[in-house]
Formats: C-alpha cells, sequence, structure tokens
C-alpha cells in the first residue's frame, strides 16, 4: 500500500503541524495534548471544506479564548497554498475552503492508491471478535438468519479494511434440548428410509425435507442396526452426526451469501470442557457468583413454587434488575451460563467483542453485557464489547406476504432466496437500513431497474462508468491525468463527495455500522448519474467530447477514480461491481 495520504488525513496532519508551530512560538503550552483536535467536513456544506476544533479544545490549556486562539491558527494555516481561505465560525470553530488544486491532488490520491484507497491504519493492534449468525444447527438457514449474516460480514470487511485483526465466529448451540429433537427427527428420516411408513410427522419434531437426506445416509451406513433399538442406544450418535449434517448445510447456505467464519465454537464441546465450571469458580474468586435464593417469578404463589439455592451471577452490580443463576436446580448449565463461559472463551484472545443478535434476544443484552463487564473487572482491563440487535425481515411479492418454503416446513430458505434473486441483490438490500430498522424485503422491487432501488441505482453508476471507458478507448481516448486541471466545480463537486469515502470508513468502524458504507455509495452513484445527465442536454457537458481529447481523457480520468471508490465500497459489502447491465 502506497504512504501517500487521502485528503482528510493530509489536513490533519498541517493543522497538526500549526499546532507545533504555535507550541514552538509559545502560544501554546509545550505537551498540550490534541487527543480531541477533530480535522473533518462541517455538517453545513455551505460552510466550507472542512472544519477543525483546534482552538476549542486547546484554548483553556493555553489560558486564552478560544477565538484569540482561533486567529493565530488561522495565520498559519493561510499560508498553505492548498487552503483557499480560513474562517473563524462561532465562538472558535475554524472553517477552510480548499483549493482546487487540493481536490485535484485528492483525484491522483484516489489513482495511485487503487484498491487501497479508504484502507485505514485505524485498529492496527486491536483483534476483534465478531460472532455472527450462530443459528441453531437444526436446519437450513431462513431469511430470519439472512439480515444479521450480513450485517456481521460487511462489519467483519469494514473492520479489517480500517485496520483491525478480526476473527469472524459462529457458535454452534448443540448442547440444548432443540438438538435432542434434531436427533428424534432425523432418526424418523432413518426409519422411513429404511422403508418404514412414518406416516404424518408427529408433532415437536422437525418437519422439513431437508432431512431425508440425513436419514437416507444414515441407512445407507448403519442399515437396520438401530432400526428397533432404544433411544439411549442410538440419541448421541444420531445428535452428532445430525449436528454435523446440518452445520454442513449452513455453512453451503452461508457460502452462497460469501460468508465463511473462521471459528466454529460448540457449545457441547465448551461443557465437555468444563468451561463453565472454570468459569463458575474463577468468578467466585471475586465475589461474583454466589449461593443465593430467587424470588418467587411474578404470579406464583408459595403452593406451586419451592425456592432452590442456585449459583448466582451478580448481574445486578452492572446495572441488570436481578442477579441472574448460571445453574439449573438439577445441576444443568443455564443458557445464561454457557454463554458467560462462552464469552471469557472469546475474551481469552480479543481486545474487543461484538456479537450480531436478532432482536428477539433483546431481553439478554443487559445481563451478558454485565458479564463481560464482570471479565472486565477480574481481569483488570476493559473488554470493548457491543451487541448489535437486527430486526427481522418481511418477506413480500408484490406486496403481498410470501407463502413459506416446502423444503423448510415452516419458514423461507435462505437458498431458495439468493437463487432468485442473487446474493448481490440480497446483501446490497440488508444494508439499507440501520439494522435495528424494520425492513420489507418485496422480491419485485429489490430487482426492479429504478432509482428507488438502490442495488440497482449503485451498480448501474460503475456499469455506466465501465461502458464509458470502453466506448473511449474503442475511439483512442484514454483516462489521463494531464489536463485535470480543466476538470471545473462540477466535476470537482463529484471529487469531494468521493472524497468522504476515507473518512466515512473510520466512522462507520467506530460506530459499528456497515451500512453506512450503502449510504455513502447511494450518494455517490446519485451525484455521478446527476453530473452524467448533464451530458444529455449539453454536450460539452459529456464524458467524451468530440474534438477535445485532453478533455476527454481529463473526464475519463475523473470517471475512472469514482469508479474505483464505488468498487472499493462495494467489496465491503460483499457486493460484485458489475461491469455491465
Amino acid at each position: 500500500m502506497s504512504e501517500r495520504k487521502t485528503l482528510h488525513a493530509a489536513f490533519a496532519a498541517k493543522v497538526d503541524a500549526v499546532l507545533a508551530a504555535l507550541e514552538a512560538e509559545g502560544a501554546l503550552p509545550a505537551g498540550s495534548s490534541r487527543a480531541n483536535v477533530a480535522v473533518e467536513p462541517p455538517r453545513d456544506p455551505s460552510h466550507g471544506d472542512l472544519a477543525t476544533n483546534a482552538a476549542m479544545v486547546l484554548a483553556k490549556h493555553a489560558a486564552t479564548n478560544p477565538r484569540a486562539l482561533a486567529e493565530k491558527v488561522v495565520a498559519h494555516l493561510e499560508r498553505d497554498p492548498d487552503i483557499e481561505s480560513a474562517e473563524i465560525a462561532g465562538p472558535g470553530f475554524i472553517n477552510l475552503r480548499l483549493s482546487d488544486a487540493a481536490w485535484r491532488d485528492e483525484l491522483a490520491a484516489i489513482a495511485e492508491l487503487g484498491a487501497d484507497y479508504g484502507r485505514s491504519a485505524l485498529g492496527t493492534g486491536t483483534r476483534v471478535n465478531i460472532e455472527y449468525v450462530s443459528a441453531n444447527p437444526t436446519g437450513p438457514m431462513h431469511m430470519g438468519h439472512c439480515r444479521g449474516a450480513v450485517v456481521g460480514d460487511a462489519l467483519a470487511a469494514l473492520l479489517e479494511f480500517a485496520g483491525h485483526e478480526v476473527v469472524r465466529e459462529y457458535y454452534v448451540n448443540d448442547a440444548g434440548g432443540q438438538v435432542d429433537v434434531l436427533a428424534r427427527s432425523a432418526h424418523l428420516r432413518y426409519r422411513e428410509a429404511l422403508g418404514e411408513d412414518i406416516g404424518a410427522i408427529p408433532e415437536g419434531l422437525y418437519p422439513g425435507e431437508y432431512l431425508k437426506p440425513v436419514g437416507q445416509a444414515l441407512a445407507a451406513e448403519l442399515r437396520d442396526k438401530y432400526r428397533d433399538a432404544p433411544e439411549s442406544e442410538w440419541l448421541p450418535e444420531f445428535r452428532a452426526r445430525a449436528v454435523a449434517a446440518m452445520m454442513e448445510l449452513i455453512k453451503a447456505d452461508l457460502a452462497l451469501l460469501g460468508i465463511h467464519h473462521d471459528v466454529f465454537a460448540s457449545e457441547a464441546e465448551l461443557q465437555r470442557a468444563g468451561k463453565p465450571a472454570q468459569a463458575e469458580g474463577w468468578l467466585r474468586q471475586y465475589d461474583l457468583v454466589y449461593d443465593g435464593i430467587l424470588e418467587a417469578p411474578k404470579g406464583k404463589t408459595p403452593e406451586d413454587w419451592e425456592p432452590v439455592e442456585l449459583p448466582l451471577f451478580r448481574s445486578t452490580r452492572f446495572g441488570d434488575d436481578q442477579d441472574r443463576p448460571i445453574r439449573k436446580s438439577d445441576g444443568n448449565w443455564t443458557y445464561f451460563g454457557a454463554d458467560l463461559a462462552y464469552h471469557m472463551q472469546k475474551a481469552e484472545g480479543a481486545d474487543a467483542l461484538i456479537d450480531i443478535w436478532g432482536a428477539d434476544h433483546a431481553g439478554t443484552v443487559k445481563r451478558i453485557k454485565a458479564a463481560v463487564a464482570a471479565l472486565s473487572e477480574g481481569e483488570g482491563k476493559p473488554i470493548p464489547f457491543d451487541v448489535k440487535l437486527v430486526q427481522m425481515v418481511q418477506l413480500l411479492r408484490g406486496g403481498e406476504p410470501v407463502k413459506m418454503s416446502k423444503r423448510s416446513g415452516t419458514f423461507v430458505t435462505l437458498a431458495d432466496v439468493v437463487q432468485e434473486v442473487g446474493r448481490d441483490v440480497v446483501r446490497f438490500t440488508m444494508l439499507t437500513r440501520k439494522p435495528e430498522a424494520q425492513m420489507e424485503f418485496d422480491f419485485a422491487k429489490v430487482v426492479e431497474a429504478s432509482k428507488d432501488n438502490p442495488v440497482f441505482y449503485v451498480q448501474y453508476a460503475h456499469a455506466r462508468i465501465s461502458s464509458t471507458l470502453r466506448k473511449g478507448a474503442a475511439e483512442g481516448v484514454t483516462p489521463s491525468d494531464a489536463a485535470i486541471a480543466r476538470l471545473g466545480a462540477e466535476e470537482l463537486a463529484l471529487v469531494k463527495q468521493a472524497a468522504q469515502f476515507p473518512r466515512m470508513v473510520e466512522a462507520a468502524a467506530q460506530a459499528r455500522e456497515p451500512h453506512r458504507v450503502a449510504f455513502f455509495l447511494y450518494d455517490l452513484a446519485a451525484a455521478f448519474h446527476a453530473y452524467w445527465n448533464l451530458g444529455n442536454d449539453t454536450p460539452a457537458k459529456r464524458f467524451i467530447v468530440a474534438q477535445d481529447a485532453e478533455l476527454s481523457g481529463a473526464r475519463l480520468f475523473l470517471a475512472a477514480q469514482i469508479g474505483q471508490v464505488v468498487r472499493n465500497g462495494l467489496a465491503l459489502l460483499g457486493v460484485e461491481a458489475v461491469e455491465e447491465m
């Protein structure tokens, strides 16, 4: 990767150099902390291209008022040829307007950095564990899992692009009662494969046809060994075989979306390794687990509720509304107890944890955050932990709810949706709203060729650019930066839009919000299409101008770099930048 700085980084360095000069002059005390000094676009673009709060942040330390310090900062900045003007606003903010040359330099930076444009060192040295999907291994993926899968995967790519080391993890819930139900369902299909008429699937078992191949494979290998055997003999083996088969199915479904995890952590293995017991012992050392009796559940009377002493985690110490049991009265671990141990295991190999959960798990957030806070307390180091809740997706076809899938028995499979509309459409659409917002996925609308369909609108912008470059090549005109000084205000407005990409990447990574990338791409596509449309009425505004190869080369150079930024953004979303549509 080139060491060339992007525009925002370069001007942050310029402001920092001015502050260092003011220290050398004695206008600022030596060693003044600049940690909170920001250089960023102002909220209102009419105020300028960039703004800095440097004078506001440092005035108190310099024993002066912000405007007085701002005047000294401005005096230095005005000497920079890349700064057209520097003005003090309000109590001491400084607004900067950059020269056209600065924006042309940024266009050259995009060309030089290419696929690395926007890449950041923000997260260097930080290892982040992102757990996402983690669907129960009881069947194929359905659209209820899809949104969280895409959000998690895009966030992982975003954090890597921002310099973090990322571990993509899937927690396999293979120790609960639902796995026994899966094993019994597989045994039924095994008997069916041996020729038995099983009739209607009994209530409480999984009815989907996806278990038929599992039963057939078991019948081919085991023959009639377990046809009439008692459950105690076949349950452990069928449980392990069925879970393994379901995980292969899940991995294949995720692969349709281009999603691959680094780690598959097994709850059953966690328990066999004694991790929950280790967690309990460790937490007792810090008085974070104690033996106590829970209050009677609301609506219960002494006649139908018996107080039982249980090991309780002090989650109230961390903001929860009650302490939580980590074991059941029968000695088995509660889901929370196992989950607590699992997060301890993840924290051993990471500097920060992120979980992507469905919105139906909202009630669990407080207690698991309490558990991770307890880990931080015991270890003596804070472990940043974020839980992103993702709302379900309502599937529609022309405004009408979509019927269930025969293969699954109860839901629409992810594979069905991807095969119908394509991976790119599914992935981009899942990121067109904040994850906590409700979403409708209408099969008719997501494939519309219109401005109202963000997937089409962004991909069409890239396809248009690719088409224009091909047309230029056919006419003997290629992108060239030799005459980019001829690019005017309308062209440079496109550069200004694209130049927000590096800063957006860092802001989105810090906020853990990959949907910001999709929003950015839509705005950039809108700006490109708006410029393109100018040429429909005015031939002189077209990218390829007859009898002016020099200007055409400069505009094609501009188009190529806008295309590069679109590709970089789509790559973070796991979406292909198509060459033609």
